[in-house]
């Protein structure tokens, strides 16, 4: 299992020909660094499709999703910086729901 202690949503539309290498340093030159055992959300500019990029402390996972019909619910690209992501708020996002209605809880801490 990875394990993912932070989630972060990345607001900017990203081309989703971009693989692992790509994603990561948009991480880095948004954030400063990729940290260990967080995991970095990106979306295409139709919000149709995402991916999740994660770093396990030795290296990067990549993994993608899309809608058939709709869009992910996302936000604009006023947000400069990464959103973090309560759990509840990340399952609902990568079904389609209005992850943002959403209690804002801690952030994710699993052991």
């Amino acid at each position: 299992m990875i394990r993912i202690d932070r989630l972060w949503l990345c607001s900017a539309p990203v081309d989703m020909r971009a693989g692992a290498e790509r994603l990561l340093a948009c991480v880095v030159q948004v954030t400063g660094a990729a940290h260990a055992h967080h995991g970095y959300l990106f979306a295409n500019a139709r919000a149709t499709r995402i991916k999740l990029l994660v770093h396990d402390g030795f290296g990067v996972w990549c993994a993608a999703r899309r809608l058939n019909a709709g869009r992910f619910v996302w936000p604009g690209e006023a947000a400069a910086e990464p959103v973090s992501l309560t759990p509840a708020q990340f399952d609902a996002l990568v079904v389609g729901l209005p992850w943002q209605r959403l209690p804002e809880m801690s952030v994710i801490t699993r052991a």
